[in-house]
């Protein structure tokens, strides 16, 4: 089995944090997102994973190191592969053309799932899906009586469907689907000026190959800041059960409420965090209450009651209560 992750965007809507880290990069409950997304895929493929391919943009040295031991950390192979322009979502899979054989998982990085089950290797392909309230936002799939997709609407302005494609893939034969998308693109055959992935799907629809749907417990979102610090609640609340407090915090007169992540060499001083707090590593709070929020490594907080927000990395914030969206290096001082 083989892992494909595109993750080339640019993250526009989690500006400021994406501008000095990749939105798949970013710390959710103690882990980069694409971290989660990947160890969940491990699990529920039955299957050892041979290489995880992820397609990026110029993200810089450092980030391609962090996504190679991610995968060595699954026991995998890490591939870099590089889409230089943004052409859609059957380019940026064909830009990891070489990890396109055998069975191979999709999966795009900005979203999170959780599942209670083994995949069906015995599929010709499975697109999983969650049922939404409003599909008109989405990309949705029909299926018949035998659970096989008959149709692919991509956001219907009218109900047809309900089931939101979530943007994770089987195919239990890769090299077809290489094919498939090589002919998009040999043919310039564009949906919104882009080669879209549903177009090489119908082609193989058409083709014969049946696709089943995968159903989700819970379809998480990091889109943007507040559906991140979502995603980041409810991460910790089916990981409550672990110890996500590291050993070397340091507590003074300080009280953590659970579930929360607290990475090493933290030091809470006069402080409440909790619940649904991810703070990282080396980060100091003083005099301060935080709850539901995501605070990145080497922070300073003091004086703050501060709910619903996010904080990257050596950031420093001083002041009163506030629902905040700050990036990498900022200091805020009040």
């Amino acid at each position: 089995m083989k892992i494909v992750v595109p993750m080339a965007g640019m993250g526009k809507r989690m500006r400021p944090h994406t501008l000095t880290v990749p939105k798949p990069l970013i710390p959710v409950a103690g882990k980069p997102v694409v971290q989660w997304l990947v160890e969940d895929i491990t699990r529920v493929c039955g299957q050892k994973v041979d290489e995880i391919a992820f397609v990026v943009g110029r993200f810089g040295e450092a980030t391609e190191k962090e996504l190679v031991r991610i995968a060595e950390s699954l026991g995998a192979k890490g591939t870099i592969c590089y889409q230089e322009e943004a052409l859609g979502t059957a380019h940026a899979i064909l830009c990891a053309k070489e990890a396109l054989t055998g069975p191979v998982t999709v999966a795009f990085a900005d979203t999170l799932f959780r599942a209670d089950f083994t995949l069906d290797q015995s599929k010709d392909g499975i697109i999983w899906v969650q049922r939404v309230e409003n599909p008109s936002a989405f990309g949705v799939v029909k299926t018949n009586a035998d659970g096989v997709i008959t149709d692919f609407i991509e956001k219907p302005k009218e109900f047809v469907s309900d089931q939101a494609i979530i943007g994770i893939y089987f195919f239990r034969d890769g090299d077809n689907l290489r094919k498939e998308l090589q002919y998009l693109i040999d043919n310039n055959i564009r949906g919104n000026n882009e080669f879209q992935l549903t177009d090489a799907l119908e082609n193989m629809k058409q083709k014969g190959v049946k696709f089943a749907t995968g159903q989700v417990d819970e379809w998480l979102d990091c889109g943007n800041k507040n559906v991140t610090v979502y995603t980041n609640q409810r991460v910790l609340e089916n990981h409550k059960n672990q110890n996500l407090v590291h050993s070397s915090v340091k507590l003074e007169n300080s009280i953590i409420i659970p579930p929360c992540y607290v990475g090493e060499n933290v030091v809470l001083r006069n402080t409440v965090i909790g619940p649904h707090v991810s703070l990282g590593n080396h980060s100091t709070v003083e005099n301060s209450i935080l709850s539901n929020s995501i605070v990145q490594s080497n922070v300073k907080i003091r004086q703050a009651n501060i709910s619903n927000s996010m904080i990257g990395n050596f950031a420093e914030y001083t002041g009163r209560s506030r629902d905040l969206s700050v990036g990498d290096y900022n200091q805020i001082t009040e």
